[in-house]
């Protein structure tokens, strides 16, 4: 009920059209009502009394009454469907949205394909239980109460031994549709993990062809491909059982009324006109019945549905403005990171960091992985939220700043450069569209990026593919340093920006690297130390804590951790050079 509840609100700013809905659907179901009704004087008064006038006046009269509800009918689909795929149209953009408005931390512990399945298998499944059940469960409600004020207006004793068939198929009908509701939920589940499954196929293709693993993947994807065959065959039989059923208990219906009904003729206590006038109205609310039984059925899928949309929908959103937050102008003293500890769960990432980085400096944040690093960059643009301790800008908590206006005074560039399957010009341009394409030029000329754009057959409107794949690691990377560069922002998060690429394209991304950090904030993670050695200061952080900090010089002069770090990499340059001369 509660369900049921939350889905009708959604139908509240369409209650106009869903009362023109209702009043036609009344209208349906009045018809139909005489329709059956009308069948009394066309056998008295035409096949047993041969009245010739009642012979030209009750065929136009049927034939009005069809036409009339055959426009009412039309008229109600029409104003239910709107109303049907508007509601949702609305649902599915506000689970986009709210999606959108979690934390990372949520995105990052859900699977992308159970979150991809929220929003398009569940909603269509809503969409069904919506759009066709509800219009269905109105009209063929209205039509079923013309129909029995019809048989009851008849013959109340016939309709009085034709009711008793009602209780069985009620209780017939609830309890189908709680195993429909349970087997529908766990097939749900299941094409949720199945489209886990081929996400990460997708995406990790090379992966699984480098380490043949086609067949584990062929057996997992099978596992989940025979479960949502086990349970979507479970729904069929459901699905099957309960129209004959139906059918069944009608016929065991019919036929004790047609004894009874014929006795009564026989016996002159009721006329031919009346008993096939009862007849006509029992078979018409035969039809309604087995389709609600059908409906039913529908209504189950789309509460399974709805209960898994709403549970996204009811998570809580983590990171949110503070009441007055303020908005962040720019970064005048700097930022300041004040007895910060922050964990996942159970585990803790990081603990009691203090750090101070005066405006317009560069940072570096170096150690082994898993160590925190990029967590403390990512706690900056409150991707997670604090427990312990604060971060503070200019002095103010960033928790006091509208986390839109921070956002948008920080430009990242991380190890993994992301592109949308878009143009060239739309991904440098992303989250700043208002700005004209001489900045959009100047950008990438800033980011070495301009000249292997212009070779592309279409230049800034090359359309770049799924993830860039049309483009290089290092053509990519610049591209997301053009995106920096346009945005302009005053504080700058390099996340292993280089790591991934080799030397010759290193080469290029740390020269437009360079020229993006002139008179910015910046924190750089860094896992080749050639790339930092000019940093203002070097922070070495490892099992979450900082263990040393200062100059490139002053660290190897102390022979730590930093020291450690650096020789280890040196040498294994070295190697590796020694054996690409032989």
């Amino acid at each position: 009920m509660e369900l049921l509840k939350r889905i009708l609100k959604l139908v509240r700013p369409y209650w106009v059209r869903l009362t023109v809905a209702i009043v036609l659907m009344a209208i349906v179901g009045s018809l139909s009502g005489l329709t059956a009704y009308l069948v009394k004087p066309v056998m008295d008064s035409i096949f047993v009394q041969r009245n010739a006038m009642m012979l030209r006046i009750l065929p136009l009269l049927v034939l009005g009454v069809f036409f009339l509800r055959s426009a009412c009918d039309w008229g109600q689909r029409y104003q239910m469907r709107y109303v049907g795929l508007k509601i949702i149209s609305d649902l599915r953009q506000q689970l986009y949205d709210h999606i959108q408005d979690l934390s990372l931390a949520y995105v990052e512990r859900s699977s992308t394909g159970v979150l991809m399945s929220r929003i398009t298998n569940d909603v269509n499944l809503l969409q069904g239980a919506v759009s066709a059940a509800i219009t269905s469960f109105l009209k063929d409600s209205f039509t079923m109460i013309g129909l029995i004020f019809v048989v009851f207006y008849q013959d109340w004793r016939l309709a009085s031994l034709a009711v008793l068939i009602l209780p069985g198929a009620y209780l017939l009908i609830d309890s189908l549709g709680k195993k429909m509701r349970r087997y529908s939920k766990r097939c749900q589940e299941a094409m949720g993990d199945i489209s886990s499954i081929v996400q990460e196929l997708l995406r990790g293709i090379r992966v699984v062809k480098a380490f043949c693993g086609e067949e584990y993947e062929m057996k997992r994807f099978d596992r989940e491909n025979e479960r949502i065959f086990k349970y979507n065959m479970r729904i069929s039989v459901v699905q099957g059982i309960s129209s004959p059923l139906m059918e069944l208990l009608g016929a065991m219906g019919i036929a004790t009324i047609i004894g009874y009904g014929g006795f009564q003729v026989i016996k002159g206590q009721s006329t031919p006109g009346t008993f096939f006038s009862f007849l006509a109205a029992l078979f018409m609310l035969y039809k309604p019945m087995k389709r609600l039984s059908k409906v039913n059925n529908l209504i189950q899928n789309g509460l399974a549905a709805a209960r898994r949309i709403f549970e996204v929908l009811d998570t809580s959103i983590e990171v949110v403005d503070r009441p007055g937050a303020k908005a962040l102008k720019g970064i005048e003293k700097g930022i300041e990171f004040r007895d910060v500890s922050f964990s996942y769960g159970n585990g803790v990432v990081l603990k009691n960091i203090n750090l101070y980085i005066p405006a317009g400096e560069v940072i570096a944040l170096v150690g082994v992985s898993g160590g925190g690093k990029t967590t403390l960059a990512s706690l900056i643009p409150r991707f997670y939220d604090l427990r312990d301790g604060e971060i503070l800008i200019d002095g103010v908590d960033i928790r006091n700043y509208s986390i839109a206006s921070l956002r948008s005074r920080i430009a990242m560039v991380t190890q993994d450069p992301f592109l949308f399957n878009d143009t060239i010009r739309n991904n440098i341009a992303y989250g700043n569209f208002e700005k004209g394409d001489e900045e959009i030029i100047r950008a990438a000329k800033a980011a070495y990026a301009y000249d292997f754009i212009m070779e592309l057959p279409r230049g800034f409107d090359t359309v770049v593919g799924d993830r860039g794949v049309s483009l290089s690691g290092g053509q990519k990377q610049r591209i997301c340093i053009a995106r920096a560069f346009l945005k302009d922002a005053p504080i700058l998060i390099l996340d292993e920006a280089t790591s991934s690429l080799d030397n010759e394209s290193e080469k290029e991304v740390q020269e437009s690297l360079f020229n993006l950090m002139k008179g910015r904030t910046t924190i750089i993670i860094a896992h080749r130390l050639s790339t930092i050695i000019n940093a203002n200061r070097i922070f070495v952080i490892s099992g979450g804590e900082i263990v040393e900090a200062g100059t490139h010089e002053q660290l190897m002069e102390a022979g730590g951790e930093y020291s450690k770090l650096y020789r280890m990499q040196f040498l294994g340059e070295k190697n590796v050079k020694r054996e690409s001369a032989r």
